[in-house]
């Protein structure tokens, strides 16, 4: 009977120990994925004036005045 407790008791450790590694990765994870965050320049938002979505102003497309998420849509409107 001892021997079965003991058992479970070395198990029990054993995943605590993996689980707690896991934890601390998911962690470290978390934290470099906020640093990099915040290492990258806020950039300015605009929306394309054929459907309405936003998208980071170097990604848009700029035709008569007027800010647009492909060609497709500045062609379109």
């Amino acid at each position: 009977m001892i021997k079965y407790l003991v058992l479970i008791a070395v198990i029990a450790v054993i995943l605590w120990m993996v689980t707690g590694k896991a934890r601390a990765a998911a962690r470290r994870e978390r934290a470099q994925a906020e640093r990099d965050a915040a290492e990258r320049p806020i950039e300015d938002m605009v929306r394309c004036a054929h459907c309405g979505v936003f998208l980071p102003r170097a990604e848009s497309v700029e035709a008569r005045g007027a800010r647009f998420c492909s060609r497709e849509h500045e062609r379109l409107h």
